[in-house]
């Protein structure tokens, strides 16, 4: 079984927002992005860490769900901060397309492969609002960390989606990445970062973890291997 990642493919399939206004990067990136998957196969994984659809509520973002569900293999998806479409997790998986797999502060396991997810938040934000929210998604974080241990064989690799990067622009070590290196993640995946100036890094490894930016404009519009 392989894995790919991409995310922040910020669909529009019913009401269309192009998105080259952001850029030369977004001229026809769903059809790169597809191309790049060609080769997945029916048993692989494609996680797609949040930010996937422009919709406002859940039955404008079903269109949205349909195109990814039509992607090879089985599909991961966790919830973006413009995912505003995505409101309770059973109303989410009610309408999910055959083969489309929603994680919300909990964890899935795919053969020796277990996937948690959480969208996080941003450690920068320092206001009293962000402070609140940061540690709220701290606890959801843990939430689908503790899950995954209750699971857990020393067989099976642990993967953790996350849609906010889990660093400040130093990768300086905080209470996010601590969790991850408490309960032995062996890679983390995550997107939100755009434009010619971000600061993520395709790969970084940090306590012997793997951690994979996928926004797709920061990986030329190409799901992303990831390496266990």
């Amino acid at each position: 079984m392989k894995i790919f990642a991409i995310s922040d493919l910020h669909l529009s399939i019913n009401n269309p927002k192009p998105m080259d206004i952001f850029g030369a990067v977004w001229d026809n990136y769903l059809d790169d992005i597809a191309s790049s998957l060609e080769g997945a196969g029916s048993d692989d994984l494609i996680l797609l860490a949040g930010d996937l659809s422009w919709a406002m509520d859940l039955k404008g973002a079903v269109a949205d769900l349909e195109y990814i569900g039509k992607f090879p293999g089985k599909k991961v998806i966790t919830r973006g901060n413009h995912d505003y479409w995505w409101k309770s997790i059973s109303a989410v998986r009610g309408v999910l397309p055959q083969n489309v797999f929603a994680i919300q502060n909990d964890c899935m396991r795919f053969g020796d492969v277990i996937i948690c997810g959480s969208r996080g938040w941003s450690v920068d934000d320092k206001s009293e609002d962000g402070k609140r929210l940061y540690a709220r998604e701290l606890i959801r974080i843990e939430m689908s960390l503790a899950a995954m241990q209750k699971i857990r064989t020393d067989a099976d690799k642990v993967v953790f989606m996350l849609h906010y990067p889990p660093f400040n622009v130093r990768f300086e070590p905080n209470p996010v990445t601590e969790l991850f290196k408490k309960y032995a993640v062996d890679a983390v995946v995550y997107g939100h970062l755009h434009g010619k100036n971000c600061y993520g890094k395709r790969l970084f490894v940090k306590d012997g973890i793997k951690y994979y930016l996928t926004s797709c404009d920061q990986v030329s519009n190409r799901a992303v291997p990831i390496d266990l």
